[in-house]
């Protein structure tokens, strides 16, 4: 049998079959044939993933948004809450349904907006207008393209524009204008009496009651869950650094890094662009067929910024002309700067292949390196000695407390001992958090984690800020208990208290309302108990000389019949109630409001059905598409 096998396996076929392993191990690498592919997406859209990196960006674009809004004054926690974490994925998944739909109905975001919407922008304007320099050094410090921004841009247009174009859809006839007019306007003629509050002392809650209440309503008297820590602080800004730079020291720093106070040699560039829609080799020979037929254009002579505002590409530059202003090396592609950096003032390159197309450049001027003499940044490079030394220092002293912190988790006092510090205590707190350190979300998460909860081990290191790290451990954990019934006691007898007086006030008023509901007037029976009747006649829903409880109850009530009356009661504050009736119902007078009026009220009921509208559509393309979501990514990232 072996002998069988050996003659196989010299066989042409089996030749071949391992030639094709080879092939398949070389390209992929032999620990894919092993490996399974293992998802990381937070959620799916159908076929398109949300990735943790868009899930994590999103969550940090509004966590800045609300910090902005309001002014830092927020609680960090509420980032870490579940609900809102949600709710910043359901905006992804709403965001990534309606690019699909805008994809399946063929709507396409102009070139026309993008460059407006680019042209607006402040960061790229300079005193009041479009900065092409601006704009490309922006990009370059992003690290992103021309064609970047410009999709980004594009979707960030796409995602509204639909729903804007259903909201616009929305149509309000006259008639309903008219309805809503006369709803809004109208007035009513009404009556009410308010019933006096039953007496305090009539009331008598006994024990047992408090302590049955007690006993079926326990989880209403719960202690918060609190933890207490120890933990050990490593600030960079407080550390001792004992470091006096000679000037042979700073001379050798200013030798090494020279290239920094160089200013450096800088081109002002303007660019035609050419892109190779589809990326393959037949869009690459047709992109360059253009650049060459533009370039033919330019060397006839016709002005260069003619032909860039006429048939460039890039958005960013198109109403400049082309122009990208002063570029330093480094801030456009290699092979653009390759080309760029080698022209002579007054040339015009042949086009030059980058990841974003065809372009051609336009050299208009130069300006020459110059070199900042030693003196002149000497202060700079000694408060950058000590800087660099205290980082170091940071580092070296962080680098030794995360081992030792890892390796003898079961206490901080040699970590303190590492760092040159002692451990230092936080007093009790919830889970909303405390002072100091412990209003830190990271703080909080990692404290009620059950790394530190249930394994009693010391946490990693936590980063409040790039130079400032704590370690923490739990020095007491108070677990939620029921708190004593004697400490609630009083509590519980002033709720119950609270509800028997209010349900003998309701019973009360429900009285009173039956009589009226069988016949007796309003002001019979108030005239029994010696009590006043208020008429108020014309009242609007604004009303501002009644109890806004009162008139919100007064136009929930139905129309009257001709010469009926409807009657209801209202709870005011304080356990109090009244008993209202109303007579008569005078609709809004249409011909009262003006064309001005009228636009406003087709307006406001315009946007509100576009919102419904809008709101459905969403839900149908839910409906349509099938939507899965990791509960174990959302809730760690």
């Amino acid at each position: 049998m072996l002998q069988a096998l050996r003659e196989k396996s010299s066989g042409l076929i089996a030749k071949i079959v391992l030639g094709l392993l080879i092939f398949v191990f070389s390209f992929f690498g032999i620990e894919s044939y092993f490996q399974s592919t293992q998802e990381s997406w937070v959620a799916k859209v159908g076929k398109t993933e949300i990735t943790p990196e868009q899930y994590r960006d999103a969550l940090d674009t509004e966590r800045n948004r609300i910090t902005s809004m309001m002014g830092g004054q927020v609680d960090g926690a509420m980032f870490e809450r579940p609900e809102h974490k949600r709710r910043v994925l359901e905006g992804l998944i709403t965001r990534q349904l309606v690019l699909q739909a805008n994809e399946d109905l063929g709507i396409v975001v102009a070139d026309q907006r993008i460059r407006e919407q680019i042209q607006d922008v402040p960061a790229f304007q300079e005193d009041g207008k479009f900065s092409a320099q601006r704009y490309t050094t922006w990009l370059a410090s992003q690290g992103k393209t021309t064609r970047w921004l410009e999709e980004r841009i594009r979707e960030d247009l796409a995602t509204s524009d639909l729903p804007g174009q259903i909201m616009a859809s929305a149509v309000i006839t006259p008639r309903e204008i008219d309805n809503h007019i006369r709803l809004r306007d109208q007035t009513r003629d009404l009556r009410h009496v308010v019933l006096p509050k039953p007496a305090a002392d009539s009331v008598k809650i006994e024990d047992a009651a408090v302590e049955d209440y007690y006993k079926s309503h326990g989880s209403e008297f719960m202690t918060e869950e609190q933890v207490a820590l120890d933990y050990v602080e490593i600030d960079a800004a407080k550390l001792n650094v004992d470091a006096t730079p000679d000037d042979a020291q700073l001379k050798d720093r200013y030798e090494k890094e020279k290239a920094r106070f160089l200013s450096p040699e800088q081109r002002l560039v303007s660019h035609i662009l050419v892109v190779s829609k589809g990326g393959d080799a037949e869009a690459q020979k047709k992109a360059l067929a253009k650049a060459q037929d533009l370039l033919k254009q330019v060397r006839d002579g016709k002005a260069f910024a003619d032909v860039a505002k006429a048939s460039t590409e890039d958005l960013g530059s198109k109403a400049q002309g082309g122009d990208l202003g002063w570029l330093e090396k480094g801030v456009a592609e290699p092979a653009f700067d390759a080309v760029a950096f080698e022209m002579k003032k007054g040339d015009i390159s042949e086009p030059v292949l980058t990841g974003e197309g065809y372009h051609i450049i336009q050299l208009r001027d130069i300006r020459e390196k110059k070199e900042k003499p030693f003196e002149e940044v000497k202060a700079e490079l000694a408060k950058e000695f000590i800087e660099t030394e205290r980082d170091r220092v940071f580092n070296d002293i962080a680098g030794k407390a995360t081992d030792v912190a890892y390796s003898d988790a079961g206490t901080l006092e040699t970590t303190a001992k590492v760092a040159n510090t002692t451990v230092q205590k936080v007093p009790l707190f919830s889970r909303r958090g405390g002072t100091g350190i412990a209003a830190n979300p990271a703080v909080i998460k990692a404290a009620f984690s059950n790394q530190l909860l249930v394994e009693g081990v010391n946490s990693d290191g936590i980063d409040l800020s790039p130079t400032h790290k704590v370690f923490i451990r739990v020095a007491d954990h108070k677990r939620p208990e029921q708190k004593p019934l004697d400490v609630v006691r009083e509590e519980i007898r002033a709720k119950l208290t609270r509800e028997a007086l209010a349900k003998q006030a309701k019973d009360a008023a429900d009285a009173v309302l039956a009589r009226v509901k069988k016949g007796d007037t309003l002001d019979a029976v108030a005239a029994e108990s010696k009590l006043k009747v208020e008429t108020n006649k014309g009242v609007g829903r604004q009303a501002a000389n009644l109890d806004s409880a009162l008139v919100a109850a007064a136009f929930k009530l139905p129309r009257p019949a001709e010469g009926k009356s409807e009657a209801g009661t209202v709870a005011l504050p304080d356990n109090a109630y009244a008993v209202i009736v109303v007579d008569a119902v005078t609709d809004g007078d249409v011909a009262k409001v003006d064309d001005a009026g009228r636009e406003s009220v087709r307006t406001q009921l315009q946007n509100e059905v576009a919102a419904v509208e809008a709101r459905a559509f969403i839900e149908t393309l839910r409906k349509a598409t099938t939507i899965e979501i990791s509960e174990e990514r959302l809730t760690t990232q």
